[in-house]
């Protein structure tokens, strides 16, 4: 096992030198290429999660509940648009339906992924040491705010995906419909996401770290003092 581990040490640290070299040379075109390739695997997670998380809520009396909320004009067929529309009853030929449980399987699932890509791409991609309340307050901020803006659009590319999808795979169109559609929201999230991060994860000289870290410890503890 060691002489393994040792072959591989010989054959990765040439790698993560010309990797080191070019992250002093281009910064930023360095931690674009490692968002890129963490917010891949992150989206794969949300893939693999989004079926399992949907088949426990779609065995519940969820399905039945509506969660439609924040209506905004008319769709083309003069109907009520919504920002958030899940009417109740099984997803239909047209991806409506599925009711506040398709609701939380879709929130659920973008949530647990999202926490997980926060802590990666502070800690691996911007190796940030600022304020990791401050940089969690301003994420989740974005993160609601994408989330509205994603599912407004869903309104202008779900119904046609849906369509074609079961169209062609009645059988398993739905899943088809659903990767597509998560796809596209994880690609949204995407270019909205990494200006922000290079704006809220900051590195800064390790005495000012240290300087904040002990004052929010001793803001922490100053009502046990009392």
């Amino acid at each position: 096992m060691s002489t393994i581990t040792a072959a591989l040490g010989k054959l990765w640290a040439p790698v993560a030198r010309l990797w080191k070299n070019f992250e002093t040379k281009r910064p930023t075109t360095a931690q674009f290429l490692m968002f890129f390739l963490l917010s891949n695997g992150v989206t794969v997670l949300q893939l693999v999660l989004m079926p399992v998380i949907k088949s426990w809520f779609y065995n519940t009396d969820l399905v039945n509940t509506a969660f439609q909320i924040w209506p905004v004009g008319s769709n083309l067929d003069g109907s009520q648009y919504y920002i958030f529309d899940y009417p109740a009853g099984p997803v239909d030929a047209d991806g409506m339906g599925g009711g506040l449980a398709y609701f939380l399987a879709v929130q659920i699932t973008i949530a647990i992924a999202q926490v997980i890509n926060f802590f990666a791409q502070r800690s691996i991609t911007f190796k940030a040491n600022n304020s990791m309340a401050k940089a969690a307050f301003w994420y989740v901020i974005a993160y609601i705010l994408i989330t509205i803006g994603a599912a407004a659009a869903q309104g202008f590319y779900k119904v046609p995906i849906y369509s074609f999808c079961q169209d062609v795979w009645p059988a398993g169109g739905e899943n088809v419909a659903d990767v597509i559609t998560m796809i596209i929201n994880s690609a949204i999230a995407f270019w909205v996401f990494f200006p922000i991060f290079k704006v809220i994860f900051k590195q800064v000289p390790e005495e000012q770290a240290s300087e904040t870290a002990k004052v929010a410890d001793e803001a922490g503890s100053e009502p046990a003092a009392r």
